[in-house]
């Protein structure tokens, strides 16, 4: 007599668990050439960061021409104890700790609407509660608030941001390493709830199930780590670090105000424009749910340190500059009207390509020139995805100059961004082109015939 098929509960419906042995394949392939490249980035990231935190005082003055080494150098902790105060100094850990946990507090309090995932390998989707407009608004309220009880703008928190930056940036970087090493344990748990209702197989990154734990715990072990409701990838995609990188700016140009008076016009525009990016995100956070960042990579220290410190210590490196003694640049109107002109552009392009995309995917955009695929997929060859395979990329990297453009060409370290930026764009381009080469076979080649840039259009 034959035996019924073992099944399990997940979300209330019963699944094969035949089928879930197979739902977490062992990795083959491995990102960043493997156990090399990720020890590399793993040291190598921090120690950029760390650097950045060292130059950018009143050791890196006169418009950046002077860069005083001895100085930079005897910042660098020479005993253990100096070691100790730098990484970890009780106010600075306590207050980012209340940062980070009064954050998560919010996100799981603030109203929002609950929106589902894209599908997952088991047939289950996750929800996500969108309240980054409850967010925003409780933090710019908090602002308004703070600056109603005080004299002349002087914040203390803000101050405290910016003396203590060196001290932030290191106790960022620990956490981000805790914080992997904290999903990575996790990821072994083997049932846990989802949404309250009955248990669920943990499903595992493609790209982080080798085996080889120094490699898995970089690269992201686990596909959607979650405490309760608490989805930890989405939550440091766009809370702690991105509202932080708009604290830092703030702090810098608080800093500026009160040391001369008056915040000069390129601090000013660097501080506007990177902040209509970060609540450009955060207000459209529906956007990152089709992002390879959540829909592919797990959450391990590659994500963790990018989300929470590489991002707010890495992204600042202009205001901070800037706000040096010494480094002031006067754009004129012109220059800052160009500057402006240039990021808009960029944003149009980013904004306007994704836009078409989404609505050719929605069946909005059906009468555009597209191929078949034998997937039963369609690929977009008219419009802004006729000019470049990833054309969104070219808007991005645009309004990236035009963070760096305000500090004039003094120094070449207030470009490294549109350089690293570049370079992480060029690997996500490589990346999805091998993803898709497996996945639509002969039907990507043609596709590379009719749309042979891959960013911009024309150049590469």
């Amino acid at each position: 007599m034959q035996q019924p098929t073992p099944t399990s509960n997940i979300n209330g419906r019963k699944v094969d668990k035949q089928a879930m042995s197979t739902l977490n394949p062992v990795t083959t392939h491995r990102e960043f050439n493997g156990l090399p490249g990720a020890i590399g980035i793993t040291f190598g990231l921090p120690l950029v960061i760390f650097f950045f935190g060292l130059v950018t005082n009143q050791y890196y003055s006169l418009q950046g021409v002077n860069l005083q080494i001895d100085k930079v150098l005897s910042q660098i902790p020479s005993t253990q104890s100096q070691w100790a105060d730098l990484c970890f100094d009780k106010y600075v850990w306590g207050a980012y700790l209340v940062w980070f946990f009064g954050l998560v507090t919010l996100d799981q309090i603030l109203p929002g609407t609950t929106m589902q995932g894209t599908k997952l390998r088991d047939g289950t989707y996750l929800n996500y509660c969108i309240n980054g407009i409850s967010m925003s608004g409780t933090l710019f309220a908090i602002l308004v608030a703070r600056c109603l009880q005080v004299d002349d703008f002087n914040l203390p928190e803000l101050q405290f941001i910016y003396d203590n930056q060196l001290k932030l940036s290191v106790t960022c970087i620990i956490f981000s390493f805790l914080l992997a090493v904290f999903v990575y344990v996790l990821s072994f748990v083997p049932l846990f709830k989802t949404n309250g209702f009955g248990t669920r197989e943990r499903i595992l990154s493609v790209n982080g199930n080798t085996g080889n734990v120094v490699y898995d715990w970089f690269i992201g072990r686990e596909l959607n780590p979650r405490v309760g409701n608490w989805d930890i990838k989405l939550f440091c995609e766009l809370r702690p670090g991105m509202l932080l990188w708009f604290l830092i700016n703030l702090s810098c140009a608080h800093e500026q105000y009160h040391r001369l008076g008056y915040v000069t016009d390129s601090l000013i525009l660097v501080t506007l424009l990177q902040s209509f990016y970060i609540f450009d995100g955060v207000l459209n956070e529906t956007g990152c749910l089709t992002m390879i960042d959540i829909t592919t990579d797990g959450f391990g220290f590659m994500l963790s340190f990018g989300d929470l410190a590489w991002v707010p210590w890495g992204y600042t490196l202009q205001t901070r500059y800037l706000s040096i003694p010494g480094n002031e640049v006067i754009l004129g109107w012109y220059r800052f009207a160009a500057i402006v002109v240039l990021h808009f552009v960029g944003f149009y392009i980013f904004r306007a390509s994704n836009l078409q995309k989404s609505n050719f995917k929605n069946g909005k955009l059906q009468h555009m020139k597209h191929i078949k695929t034998a997937t039963g997929s369609k690929l977009l060859i008219e419009g802004w995805w006729g000019l470049s395979q990833h054309i969104n990329y070219l808007g991005d990297w645009l309004v990236g100059w035009s963070w760096c453009l305000p500090t004039g060409f003094q120094t070449p370290l207030t470009y490294f961004y549109v350089i690293y930026f570049a370079s992480l764009l060029i690997h996500r381009q490589v990346r999805d082109d091998m993803k898709c080469q497996a996945k639509y076979g002969k039907d990507w080649e043609t596709y590379k015939q009719l749309v042979p840039y891959k960013i911009i259009p024309y150049i590469y």
